[in-house]
C-alpha cells in the first residue's frame, strides 16, 4: 500500500527547486563579461570612409578604423569584399587603431566587422558597409594565361602575359598577389618574373601525375599605381597528363623514355657533333609538326656552305623556339646508337621518330645529359624554368623572393591541415 507524501516533504521539495532556480540564474547573470552578448560598438570607433547615402570611398585611400573611447580598444577587424577578397591590414599594439595595408578594389561593395572590448571586456561588435567609386584612370592592367586549355605533361609551366610592363617590386607584389595557381593535388608551387612584362609560374618539382591546375585572377579593381588598376582577366584551367620523361644520353647515344618511372623504350639516336652541340639540361615540348623543311640557314650557316642542309623532316617534336627537335633523321641511321653527327637536334629512325612523335604531348620533359653543349637557358628559346634550382626560381618571385624554402601559413594550413 503506497503513502501519500506528507506535507512536510512537498514543501521541502518545492523549496529544493526554488533554490536551484535562484541558482540556475545566477549563473547567468553573474557579472562575467564575456557571457554577455556583444554590444553595438558604434559609439566606440571612428571609420574614414562615406557616412551619407550616396557616397563612395576613394579606392586610392586606405581603410582606417580608430578607437573613440578611451576606456575601450580594438580586438580584431575583417574586411573583405562581395566577392570574397580580404583587405590586409594591420592594428596597433594598444588597439586603438587598423588601417589597410593591401589596396582596396574600385567599383566595389565591402563589409567590414569591427570587434571591441570595454574596460571590464565586454565584448562590442559593429558592421560596417560601403561602396568604392571607379577608377579614375583609363589605364588598365590584364593578363593571359597560358597555355591554352587543355592536357599538358608534368613539365608546363603557366604563364601570364601582362597587357603592361611592372617594374616596381612593391606593384608586382600586388599583382602576383592577385594572379592566383591552385591544383588538385595541391603543391609548392611560385610565380618567377621572366620580365617585366612575363612570369611563369611552376611547381618546385613536376605537377603530379592526373593533376588538376587552375590559374584564376583578383586583379579586377585592384589599384597597381596610381594611373593603373587591375582588369578583368579570363580563368585558365588544364589538366596533366602520365609523368613522361625522355632522356637523351648524348654519351651513349641513347633516348629513354619513361612513362610515370616505368622504362617505357629505349630508341638509338644521334646529337649534335662538335661545333653544334645539343644543349643539356630539361626541355619542355613545346608542339609537334608532322613536316618541317629544316634549312641550315636559319642557324647561321651559310648556304652553299661545307654544312649547309636543305632537308624535308618528318614527325618533328620541337624543344626550343630556335629549332632543336627529336626528329626522324633516316640519312643519319648508320650513325644513330654510335656517334654525334647531327647539327643540334636528336635525329631516330622514320618508325622511331613516329613512336615517340606519337607517344609525348605538350609539356612533356626532354632531358639531355652528357653533351658537351651549354645547359639549354631558362626562358627566352621554350621553357627551360627547370634548369633554375628551386632557390634561384623563388628569387624571382616579388612575394616570396629571399623568404626561407616553403609555402606561406595559409599555403601550409591548405597543403597540410593541422587537426585542432
Amino acid at each position: 500500500m503506497s503513502k501519500t507524501p506528507s506535507t512536510n516533504t512537498v514543501i521541502g521539495c518545492t523549496l529544493l527547486l526554488i533554490a536551484l532556480g535562484a541558482s540556475a540564474a545566477g549563473c547567468s547573470g553573474d557579472g562575467n563579461p564575456l557571457s554577455a552578448e556583444p554590444y553595438d560598438a558604434a559609439g566606440q570607433i571612428a571609420f574614414n570612409g562615406p557616412t551619407g547615402d550616396g557616397k563612395k570611398a576613394d579606392p586610392d585611400k586606405p581603410l582606417e578604423i580608430t578607437a573613440e573611447d578611451s576606456d575601450g580598444r580594438i580586438t580584431d577587424v575583417t574586411a573583405r569584399d562581395a566577392s570574397g577578397r580580404h583587405v590586409a591590414g594591420e592594428l596597433s599594439a594598444d588597439g586603438t587603431r587598423w588601417h589597410s595595408t593591401s589596396p582596396l578594389a574600385a567599383n566595389a561593395r565591402y563589409t567590414v566587422r569591427v570587434s571591441t572590448e570595454d574596460e571590464d571586456g565586454a565584448p562590442g561588435r559593429k558592421v560596417l558597409t560601403f561602396d568604392t567609386s571607379r577608377p579614375t584612370s583609363k589605364k588598365h592592367l590584364t593578363a593571359t594565361f597560358g597555355p591554352k586549355a587543355g592536357k599538358y605533361g608534368v613539365g608546363q609551366p603557366i604563364t601570364a602575359e601582362l597587357s603592361q610592363p611592372v617594374k616596381d617590386k612593391n606593384q608586382r607584389a600586388i599583382v602576383e598577389r592577385a594572379l592566383k595557381v591552385d591544383s588538385v593535388p595541391a603543391v609548392d608551387g611560385a610565380w618567377h618574373w621572366v620580365d617585366d612584362k612575363e612570369l611563369h609560374y611552376r611547381p618546385k618539382e613536376y605537377w603530379p601525375a592526373g593533376a588538376t591546375v587552375q590559374a584564376r585572377s583578383n586583379l579586377e579593381g585592384i589599384k597597381v599605381s596610381d594611373r593603373m588598376w587591375g582588369g578583368k582577366v579570363k580563368p585558365l584551367r588544364v589538366t596533366i597528363g602520365d609523368q613522361v620523361i625522355a632522356v637523351t644520353d648524348a654519351a651513349t647515344h641513347q633516348l629513354t623514355l619513361y612513362r610515370n618511372g616505368e622504362e617505357v623504350r629505349s630508341i638509338p639516336v644521334t646529337t649534335g657533333k662538335p661545333g653544334y652541340e645539343t644543349r643539356n639540361g630539361v626541355k619542355v615540348v613545346l608542339g609537334k609538326e608532322y613536316f618541317v623543311r629544316m634549312r641550315g640557314t636559319s642557324i647561321g650557316i651559310a648556304e652553299g656552305s661545307a654544312e649547309s642542309y636543305d632537308l624535308p623532316v618528318y614527325y618533328a617534336t620541337r624543344v626550343t623556339w630556335s629549332g632543336e627537335y627529336v626528329h626522324a633523321a633516316p640519312w643519319s641511321v648508320g650513325s644513330q646508337g654510335y656517334a654525334n653527327v647531327s647539327h643540334g637536334c636528336t635525329g631516330m629512325s622514320t618508325a622511331n621518330a613516329e613512336w615517340f612523335f606519337d607517344n609525348v604531348r605538350e609539356g612533356d620533359i626532354v632531358k639531355v645529359i652528357n653533351s658537351y653543349g651549354n645547359t639549354m637557358e631558362p626562358f627566352g628559346n621554350g621553357f627551360g624554368d627547370w634548369n633554375l634550382e628551386w632557390k634561384k626560381w623563388r628569387g624571382g618571385s616579388a612575394l616570396v623572393g629571399g623568404t626561407p624554402d616553403g609555402p606561406s601559413p595559409s599555403e601550409k594550413a591548405r597543403l597540410r591541415p593541422q587537426s585542432v
